[in-house]
């Protein structure tokens, strides 16, 4: 067996042999223990482990990646347009690169075009329609979808449904007797369960739901407001699948003279950049994006692992962060 790496320690280099003869166990122990930890006792990795961080000893990543035949590579493929999302994906990718940095696997940015050139060890894909579900299941390396499905794939989300309830109902506690919904225009699951937490929401508050669903587009949302304002009396909050739609109702409302948030309330979804860059800042419900990237990047770790094996699903509880946007609230919002 081949001593991989080395690391100098008072001028000593240690090898995988060195390592063995600290820990008292056989060299393919050591390997094992490297390359295989789960088929390892945990007794046995700490030894192991302690052994080598005492003889500053650290596997050679290129030869381990040779010896499991890996490529310690794993794919992002966004299948939506970034310029509609892009500071979101910021947090998501500094959250993915955190997790894959940890087990030395380098994440590597692909389009339609360029999937298949290069290998990978597994993929994590976002921004997925009902439309791509066909191809997806042609896929042979591990997949983990960032972004809730109901065709059975192991994803990372928010709970879009409470997050759309929570922000309803504290449009209610604001005092606000109307609450309108301005929804994203696709027939995908994390859109159609926002709008389902407003629906629900309204009905608890035995109140019509009014619904608006357009292209997540801040000049669309502003049209809309615009064409449709003299419809919405005072005293009317708006709550929206997105920070850019929400951007868009609050300036139509201010250009049409609405003075916001003593006759017009504006309640964003998101909480990544967007929402604190107008006058006032956007009430909003914030994602833990960076987290959720991690936890994307551990789940397509552990698949690849476990040679492909089902990981579930693993959702976060967003926060409703409230801002100038909206009245302040005049009872706790309900549960």
């Amino acid at each position: 067996m081949q001593d991989t790496v080395v690391r100098k320690k008072d001028g000593i280099v240690a090898t995988l042999g060195d390592v063995a003869a600290k820990a008292h166990v056989s060299k393919m122990t050591v390997s094992r223990v490297i390359n295989h930890p789960e088929k390892v006792t945990r007794e046995l990795r700490e030894l192991v482990y302690a052994a080598m961080s005492e003889l500053n000893y650290q596997p050679n990543i290129a030869a381990k990646a040779l010896a499991n035949n890996r490529t310690q590579i794993v794919k992002l493929f966004i299948l939506e347009k970034m310029d509609t999302v892009e500071p979101y994906y910021m947090s998501l990718l500094a959250g993915l690169a955190d997790a894959l940095d940890e087990k030395n696997y380098a994440l590597q940015l692909v389009t339609k075009n360029s999937l298949e050139v290069g290998n990978c060890d597994g993929y994590v894909v976002t921004g997925m329609r009902n439309k791509d579900y066909g191809w997806l299941e042609t896929v042979e390396k591990p997949i983990v979808l960032y972004g809730e499905n109901q065709m059975g794939f192991d994803y990372v989300d928010t709970d879009n449904l409470l997050g759309l309830r929570t922000s309803t109902n504290y449009a209610f506690t604001c005092g606000y007797t109307t609450v309108v919904f301005v929804g994203i225009n696709l027939p995908d699951s994390f859109a159609e369960s926002r709008e389902k937490g407003y629906t629900l929401a309204m009905a608890a508050h035995h109140a019509p739901p009014i619904i608006y669903r357009v292209d997540n587009r801040s000049h669309i949302s502003d049209d809309l407001i615009t064409k449709h304002f003299t419809k919405f009396p005072k005293n009317v909050c708006f709550v929206c699948a997105s920070d850019r739609l929400a951007i868009g109702v609050e300036r139509a409302i201010q250009r049409q003279g609405g003075k916001i948030p003593e006759d017009y309330g504006v309640i964003g979804f998101d909480g990544v950049f967007l929402d604190r860059i107008g006058s006032p800042q956007l009430t909003t419900i914030r994602q833990p994006v960076q987290k959720m990237g991690y936890e994307t990047g551990r789940m397509v770790l552990r698949k690849i692992e476990e040679n492909g094996s089902p990981q579930g699903h693993e959702v976060f509880v967003s926060t409703l962060v409230p801002r100038g946007t909206t009245r302040a609230p005049k009872s706790l919002p309900a549960k």
